[in-house]
């Protein structure tokens, strides 16, 4: 069986920064130790910390916490959680992705200016929920094509356009598109701020993770079930090979998966492990 990994799979920069850092302070003496949320989202990451004493905890628990270090994950956090550790005496340790710590500061600035924040990305998702947090005036959170043709934009104000780092690079520039042909008083809305902030590691995990769909008979999309970015190389590979499997370790492999293939292509989101990454690749050379 021919197997092509894609060279951008696996942890990125700001993944491996935060994991190196709880197991740092593992190693340090450290105790107890919480992070804010899963450090990523993958299970066996962190099921491997529980092990070692690491307890996630909510924002709503840390009220229950009297000692111990809090570690803010990758994905950020409002400003208002920052003054609940500082109002609670916790210590923490602040590992929030210098790409997405740089979009804080920019809806900060820009909603201080007075700009309406558009946030192309999942409001639901916990990295556009910290960059929420950060805006001091109105925001709105756009996901899809409906919703953005369903933005209305406010009388008299200036629009600043940021995106979740992991978002879709080509669904980013199609609802960029929909907000740019948005009318206010007969003329075309003039959008001047729009900032790419998807992070080059991601956009360029996308285009190769497409590339490869396209050569391949089947291709495994490597990641936790709760992974944003591993979910949207799913959607962009599946577009390119109708055979792709969303799949989290080697156990779920199945031979079903390899029917009529001599070509499989591999890659795997940015919460997930070397390790993990080369075990299915091995059983995918091995036992099929």
């Amino acid at each position: 069986m021919k197997v092509k990994v894609a060279q951008t799979a696996g942890f990125c920069f700001g993944v491996k920064r935060a994991v190196d850092k709880v197991y740092e302070l593992i190693d340090s003496g450290v105790s107890p130790i919480y992070t804010l949320g899963p450090i990523i989202h993958n299970e066996e990451v962190v099921s491997d910390l529980e092990k070692k004493g690491v307890a996630v905890v909510s924002e709503e628990e840390l009220s229950m916490l009297s000692e111990g270090t809090v570690v803010i994950r990758s994905h950020g956090v409002g400003k208002e959680v920052y003054d609940k550790l500082t109002r609670l005496g916790l210590s923490y340790v602040d590992v929030t992705c210098p790409f997405v710590l740089k979009i804080h500061r920019i809806v900060e600035q820009e909603s201080r200016a007075g700009s309406h924040i558009i946030i192309i990305g999942d409001k639901e998702h916990p990295e556009v929920k910290g960059i929420c947090g950060w805006c001091l005036g109105e925001y709105t959170v756009i996901k899809n094509v409906q919703e953005a043709e369903d933005f209305v934009p406010p009388e008299g104000k200036k629009l600043c356009v940021v995106s979740q780092t992991t978002f879709n690079y080509n669904k980013f520039q199609e609802l960029v598109e929909i907000l740019r042909k948005k009318r206010y008083d007969n003329n075309v809305l003039n959008i001047l701020n729009i900032l790419n902030t998807i992070c080059n590691a991601t956009e360029e995990r996308q285009k190769e993770a497409g590339s490869i769909a396209g050569e391949v008979d089947t291709m495994l999309v490597i990641g936790g079930r709760h992974s944003s970015n591993t979910q949207k190389l799913f959607e962009i590979c599946k577009k390119e090979c109708g055979n792709t499997y969303y799949i989290q370790t080697p156990v779920d492999l199945d031979s079903e998966m390899f029917q009529c293939s001599s070509f499989v292509g591999i890659t795997a989101g940015a919460s997930t492990p070397k390790k993990i990454i080369e075990e299915v690749q091995e059983h995918v050379r091995i036992k099929f």
